[in-house]
């Protein structure tokens, strides 16, 4: 019988990471540099060096899973299409006024980012929907057509409609549309009504103009990697990772890309999420560090954390949530992260005042770390992490990397140690807890400035460089478990093998609960409801592959933010109200420490469904073998500190952990380093994580 292969592809900054899974439950892995300018390239090849060392032919191969940043990059460089926009006179500059919220207060020289849209491509049509939905201005066709021919000879590559209003009526959008596709029928389209109905004008606005500015590029790529994997034999269905953590099919996010544009670190908090259920860990913080950035989420309550809207090229995701207005926001649900910029290529730099600043540039996949030797000039994590011993000082990723130790220290030594006064191995130290310090400001942004503590959450560590970190990390902040699991330096990858497809759809439903009609309420659900099977049967998912969950957003009457709490299935009735009623309430108390008295009215602001596509034989196998074996591994001199100073530490292999043992250790893998500090113990358990624990 011939073993077949689910594939998980996750691009980093500085590495394309592959997991193949089989059906037996063997899993192979391959990092290779990402090959920046054509992302498609690193994956294809990839997959062709492991089908040369493993013997695994492209036929067998079911499924590719894929995670990637190119929506991302294109709205960070500035390198979407030339997109124009179609709106209601008078709302020609929404996109530039924005909302007015400053990230940065008392800060007169900051200045927003310019937007995706130039001003002259930006075009008014005179109509006028009201809230309601009542026309008080008809479109006139003449005028809609003139407008389209004009952006159409301005050599425009994609098009965004977002009139006032059309949640609530969308039928001067859809007439816009209707001759967009007639004139220029090959048009990357994006339309409000479509793709965000809902209210609030610059959040659809924004998420319009950044679904139609991503359209084509999203599109050239998934093309070209539908090629090449024809090319090299892989004819397997292409999935690819939304920012909500679901899967969607390669066809549906070339249409919507905006549900792509964080697909990037999705996948290893699904997989975190997955692993926590099967270990019994209600309650975990991820912790992925990476090359460049370091990311952190919660699971709470085996439910993953996720926000109704984020920002795009916003900095560091970290600290008071009312200081928005930064990047460029979308209005899609996205797994809700703390991002701070801190990885192992972060530059290590002394400054004017005689400080040490560690990141957020960062040495990247070129020229990389100076003990890359690839042209590296400037210290990083990676070379301090080297010079303190915790690195295998010969080579990282199996061999695949060569180190140059010796550089490393004499540029540290040159750029920093000597600059301080410190001798070398005391300079890479205060570096490395520097940078620890750094991305503890993450875990902290989503547990203690969310009311949460963290002592009471395991720590789930992966990334290149997270298992490295974490030890340190968790005994700063008072943590007493780490779990890293089986592959951490690939595991945003693994873990896109845990995702289901699901597909996203709201509208504005704004009514307050206590006048609301029961009738119309039930059949908007169900009509939302209809377009998610319509969607999931269209990619194969029926009855009982294919689910419908709900969800709906409220808020006091008067106030301007709202919370989503789920909903039962099955018509509403009066009693079903309160009941969402009180749901709303109890959230409320939990998230904002109060809640109102029961005569003060609630608000329901959008009605949301999510259609979840699970497959049949989709479950991953309960236990994975790595294919990949190291053998013995001699023990080397590693640093802790001035308190500890330099010690004879054991190097192991990640088996060795069958029985347990006490820190200091160093576990070295294929795909990254775990660090066991003094006072710790570390042990495996029945599905190969390592548990670590004070």
């Amino acid at each position: 019988m011939v073993t077949t292969w689910r594939v998980g592809v996750d691009i980093g900054g500085t590495f394309t990471d592959i997991v193949l899974l089989g059906a037996d439950g063997t899993v192979h892995t391959k990092k290779i540099s990402s090959s920046v300018g054509d992302y498609a390239r690193a994956i294809v090849e990839g997959l062709g060096q492991l089908f040369a060392e493993t013997g695994i032919a492209g036929g067998t191969i079911e499924e590719i899973r894929h995670g990637t940043t190119v929506a991302s990059n294109a709205i960070l460089e500035h390198k979407g299409a030339r997109t124009g926009l179609i709106t209601t006179k008078g709302f020609r500059d929404v996109l530039e006024i924005r909302t007015l919220r400053m990230p940065r207060l008392y800060d007169i020289a900051w200045e927003k980012p310019p937007p995706l849209v130039e001003r002259r491509l930006r075009r008014v049509v005179d109509e006028r929907v009201d809230a309601r939905g009542r026309v008080e201005r008809q479109l006139d066709p003449a005028e809609a057509e003139a407008v389209v021919r004009d952006l159409i000879d301005e050599g425009v590559e994609a098009i965004a409609i977002c009139l006032l209003h059309a949640y609530a009526n969308p039928a001067h959008e859809t007439l816009l549309a209707g001759i967009v596709r007639r004139l220029a029928p090959d048009l990357p389209l994006s339309v409000s009504s479509e793709v965000l109905p809902e209210i609030k004008e610059y959040e659809r606005t924004s998420t319009t103009v950044i679904n139609a500015y991503v359209m084509p590029i999203v599109a050239r790529y998934l093309r070209a990697l539908r090629s090449g994997l024809d090319s090299a034999g892989v004819p397997a269905r292409l999935l690819l990772m939304q920012s909500n953590g679901g899967l969607m099919a390669s066809e549906a996010a070339a249409a919507r890309p905006m549900h792509i544009i964080e697909s990037g670190p999705a996948g290893g908090v699904i997989g975190a999420q997955a692993l926590a259920r099967a270990k019994d860990l209600p309650d975990i913080i991820t912790f992925d560090m990476g090359g460049t950035t370091a990311k952190a989420a919660t699971v709470e309550g085996g439910h993953v954390a996720r926000a109704a809207e984020y920002s795009v090229g916003a900095g560091i995701m970290v600290g008071s949530r009312l200081l928005t207005g930064a990047g460029y926001l979308l209005k899609v649900p996205a797994i809700d992260l703390a991002e701070v910029g801190a990885g192992g290529g972060s530059l290590v730099r002394v400054d004017a005042a005689g400080g040490v600043q560690v990141g957020p540039e960062s040495a990247g996949a070129v020229p990389g770390p100076v003990c890359y030797d690839r042209g590296g000039t400037a210290p990083t994590i990676t070379d301090a992490n080297v010079i303190l011993g915790y690195l295998n000082p010969h080579h990282l990723v199996g061999g695949a990397v060569t180190l140059n130790a010796a550089r490393a220290a004499s540029v540290f030594e040159d750029k920093v140690a000597r600059p301080l006064g410190l001798e070398l191995a005391r300079a890479a130290h205060g570096a490395h807890l520097i940078a620890a310090s750094n991305m503890i400001r993450a875990i902290r942004a989503v547990s203690t400035e969310r009311g949460r503590d963290p002592r009471g959450f395991a720590l789930f560590a992966f990334g290149g460089n997270g298992p490295l970190f974490a030890c340190g990390m968790a005994e700063q902040l008072g943590m007493r478990r780490i779990v890293v699991p089986p592959s951490p330096g690939l595991f945003s990858s693994f873990g896109l093998l845990y995702a289901d497809t699901e597909h996203h759809y709201a509208r504005s439903f704004r009514r307050l609960t206590r006048a609301l009609d029961l009738a119309e309420l039930n059949a908007a659900w169900d009509a939302l409801a209809a377009q998610a099977r319509a969607q999931l049967a269209a990619e194969g998912f029926t009855a009982p592959t294919a689910r419908v969950t709900r969800a709906a957003a409220l808020h006091y009457h008067g106030q301007s933010f709202d919370l989503t709490v789920p909903v039962p299935d099955g018509p509403l009735d009066a009693a079903a109200l309160r009941d969402l009623e009180e749901a709303f309430g109890v959230e409320h108390e939990r998230t904002y420490g109060h809640r109102a008295g029961a005569e003060e009215p609630v608000e329901l602001v959008s009605i949301q469904v999510v259609g979840h596509g699970l497959r049949a034989n989709g479950r991953l196998p309960e236990h994975t073998t790595p294919a990949r074996s190291e053998g013995a591994i001699a023990p080397r001199r590693a640093y802790f500190g001035t308190a500890t100073g330099w010690i004879e530490t054991p190097v192991l292999r990640r088996a060795d952990l069958a029985a347990e043992r006490t820190g200091p250790l160093i576990v070295e893998e294929y795909d990254a380093t775990c660090l066991v500090l003094p006072g710790w113990r570390a042990r495996l358990d029945d599905a190969s994580n390592v548990l670590i624990e004070r």
